[in-house]
């Protein structure tokens, strides 16, 4: 299934595949615990940026290797490279305009992340 999101003021608009049922993730990290970020993780073959790219404004921190973009307009964080897959996207579940017809909201213990992370890297492969 193909599904469109965005960003709160519209700006930055992106599409995903992925199938009609997904498990994502609500991790309780510092920064995902504060944006309410649940985790639809995702090979970047089936993501692709639809408009906005300008608009991005990227942050990292820690060990840099987290890549978050926000929009500059209305700070919203649509997706984001994450450090456990590098090799994928992580778009917020609810940033997307409809979401899959079944979702299964898993936790995941990103406060002790090194333990964890490596129980996500399947997520992002073809």
């Amino acid at each position: 299934m193909r599904y469109t999101g965005g960003c709160h003021c519209g700006q930055v608009r992106f599409a995903v595949e992925a199938p009609e049922s997904v498990e994502v993730e609500d991790c309780n990290c510092s920064i995902c615990s504060k944006s309410g970020h649940l985790h639809l993780i995702v090979p970047k073959s089936a993501f692709e940026l639809l408009a906005g790219e300008e608009a991005l404004t990227l942050y990292t921190f820690n060990t840099q290797v987290a890549r978050h973009y926000f929009c500059s307009t209305c700070g919203i964080k649509p997706f984001y490279v994450a450090r456990s897959n590098p090799d994928g996207m992580d778009v917020n579940l609810r940033c997307l305009d409809t979401p899959p017809a079944s979702v299964t909201i898993v936790p995941f213990d990103g406060q002790n992340w090194e333990a964890n992370a490596a129980s996500l890297s399947h997520k992002s492969k073809e």
